[in-house]
């Protein structure tokens, strides 16, 4: 009985450590659950401890149509490399084709009838840029199309690496001349005259000409920075809206790794930028990478990520802080990590 009671003391004696262990931070009173002794926040002299998931140095980007639409054609697949631009989808797009055909028409016939019209000298230099500036835009709308075929041609085999940046380089070319002619453009027009009626007209159609184009380019979904494809949800023939909850292509700039944690408002005094860290994966036990703080948040909302133990975060207002890694090594996109944060001092 004597022995008995002085196990129970004893196992009450250790329990009441463990506790004291836990008390250290609020977030590292979770982590105690899954912790060793010598992970211990009192036992490494960690200042707090915070879930959180790998992300892509950018971010993930998440790619939906701007339109309702149906998809015709989903050119990109997982793990697919892509460039700033590129066509990733394509929705059903044979209305917003003709509605352009017709547009274009309109404006071939308002400009015939314009240039029946004699124009003083200013008038000529306006007319002559206005029509350069038009001539660019049809360049680049044109060129991109060329460069959309020249991916599409890679992607079966019927091209290579240097048709594709052919061109890209001729949509920069084209890109820049349109920038310099609407430039000169408005450095003419404070000065030239009043347009006339068959001027006036042709902007007008020029005008529903531009709408058209951009009607139809809302039509194929495309790349805005450079980035791996990390996800692709699209399937041809399907119905796509900007309220589907699910994006269509989810993708980042995978080249490096950082860390979205979300630390407890409680322990966000103690957190600095340029702060050292600790990321342990939770999937890869053992596993270490070292990071530094790059950005705090300076909000405080609700946590979303789940709990280190068995506290409900949802009960935790925390504040988001981006953790940028040395060598991500085995982390992937999307897993889950425990951020344990140094007690060095650095400024913010």
């Amino acid at each position: 009985m004597i022995a008995r009671r002085f196990k129970t003391a004893s196992l009450a004696a250790h329990c009441l450590g463990i506790l004291a262990v836990m008390a250290t931070t609020p977030l590292a009173r979770t982590y105690a659950q899954d912790a060793t002794p010598s992970d211990s926040a009192a036992d490494k002299g960690w200042l707090a401890v915070a879930p959180g998931r790998v992300e892509p140095v950018s971010g993930l980007i998440k790619i939906a149509s701007p339109v309702p639409g149906i998809v015709d054609e989903v050119l990109v697949k997982a793990n697919e490399t892509v460039f700033a631009g590129q066509a990733l989808i394509r929705l059903r797009d044979s209305e917003a084709r003709a509605q352009l055909a017709s547009a274009a028409a309109q404006v071939a016939m308002r400009k015939r009838i314009r240039n029946k019209e004699s124009a003083a000298t200013a008038a000529a230099a306006r007319r002559k840029t206005e029509d350069a500036v038009a001539d660019a835009e049809t360049a680049v709308f044109e060129v991109r199309s060329l460069v959309d075929k020249a991916v599409a041609d890679r992607r079966a085999g019927r091209s290579s690496n240097p048709d594709v940046e052919a061109a890209r380089s001729g949509l920069q070319r084209a890109q820049e001349y349109l920038a310099q002619q609407t430039d000169q453009l408005r450095k003419i027009a404070p000065d030239a005259p009043l347009p006339t009626v068959a001027e006036g007209q042709l902007n007008v159609a020029r005008d529903e000409l531009s709408a058209s184009r951009a009607a139809l380019e809302k039509l194929t979904l495309r790349a805005p920075v450079n980035g791996a494809i990390l996800q692709v949800n699209a399937r041809s023939g399907e119905l796509t809206s900007p309220s589907t909850s699910s994006p269509l292509v989810l993708l980042g700039d995978t080249s490096a790794l950082r860390v979205r944690a979300e630390v407890d408002e409680r322990d966000i005094e103690k957190i600095k930028s340029g702060q050292p860290v600790l990321v342990r994966p939770v999937a890869l036990r053992g596993r270490e990478v070292a990071g530094t703080v790059s950005f705090i948040a300076p909000l405080v909302e609700a946590g979303r990520y789940s709990a280190l133990g068995q506290r409900n975060m949802t009960d935790v207002d925390v504040v988001e802080v981006l953790v940028d890694l040395s060598e991500p090594g085995a982390l992937v996109v999307g897993m889950k990590v425990d951020v344990f944060f140094r007690q060095d001092t650095a400024s913010r």
